[in-house]
């Protein structure tokens, strides 16, 4: 019987699938906001491409996807 590849749960959480990699979310918009300016919240809302060297690393982490 072969061994069962599983997710990595976090990285599952974390990491969606694209057509040309995977995409994540920026960091520092979770909490204490009110410090932060309108001008920084709002550009942390958008999505990023994971970089091209760290693509290997989630690949390896989400066999499944």
């Amino acid at each position: 019987m072969a061994y069962k590849l599983k997710s990595h749960r976090g990285a599952a959480k974390r990491f969606k699938k694209t057509a040309t990699g995977f995409k994540r979310k920026k960091a520092y918009a979770r909490h204490i906001l009110t410090k932060k300016s309108t001008k920084l919240k709002r550009e942390l809302r958008d999505k990023l491409q994971v970089t091209a060297c760290d693509v290997p690393h989630v690949e390896q982490m989400l066999p499944h996807c």
